[in-house]
């Protein structure tokens, strides 16, 4: 990570938070003592992080410092970039989908249909899951989950969100590497939404069910394609 942005990028937050009292002070904004009070680590990790000595924090101290300094959805997204940008390698891109895939997801059609790579990726999808599905831009359901837009999406967006997140750990348990990268991302840019729900996943998510997405009640099944890329197909029924 050039110039250690990340360490301009915290001390800059702390030294714009408020401090806990109104006396004079020498410095502006949190003292590191008190910042790392909050965050729950030593004073000393968090002066080799803004001094650039340590770069490569784990997401939880990351998460637990966004949430000491009060950290904006935008902030936490920055925070993460700033990690990535730092990062040696890309995770590598999932294997094509045969044709055979694509002719299956034609016939399907107007059932809301997807696969999906096991980090969550929309690899493709049925015209009728692109309409409902709510994901916008977005091309995984997990980010999307945790997005500021997926309550108003999910009626039931607590049982949804303990499914993706279980889902992902389930993959990231097996080594898959994007799924990890994925985890890594929400716990700084999601927080505690996403970390308490990562952390207690304790069961593999169901695989069949019923969701609600918007004003759409949804039976789904999931189904595991042969070939490599542990690819799974979503097919989601409406129910009346």
């Amino acid at each position: 990570m050039a110039d250690n942005a990340l360490g301009r990028f915290l001390r800059a937050r702390r030294e714009a938070t408020a401090p806990p009292t109104t006396g004079r002070r020498r410095t502006p904004g949190l003292r590191r003592g008190e910042l790392a009070d909050r965050a729950g680590i030593s004073v000393e990790y968090l002066t080799r992080l803004e001094r650039g000595t340590d770069r490569s924090p784990s997401g939880q101290v990351l998460s637990a410092l966004a949430d000491a300094l009060a950290m904006t959805a935008d902030e936490r997204v920055h925070l993460y970039r700033l990690i990535k940008a730092g990062a040696a390698c890309s995770p590598p891109p999932p294997p094509p989908l045969r044709p055979t895939v694509h002719a299956m997801l034609d016939t399907l059609e107007p059932t809301a249909a997807a696969v999906l790579s096991p980090a969550g990726d929309v690899l493709a999808s049925t015209a009728r899951f692109r309409e409902i599905s709510g994901l916008g831009d977005e091309q995984n359901l997990v980010r999307f989950a945790f997005s500021p837009q997926a309550k108003a999406h999910y009626p039931d967006w607590d049982q949804i969100a303990d499914a993706r997140a279980a889902s992902l750990r389930a993959a990231a348990d097996l080594g898959d590497h994007p799924a990890a990268t994925l985890a890594f991302e929400l716990s700084i840019t999601a927080g505690a939404a996403f970390t308490d729900r990562y952390d207690a996943a304790a069961s593999l998510p169901p695989a069949t069910g019923v969701e609600r997405w918007g004003l759409h009640l949804l039976a789904f099944e999931r189904l595991y394609l042969s070939g490599e890329g542990d690819q799974r197909l979503m097919v989601y029924f409406s129910q009346h």
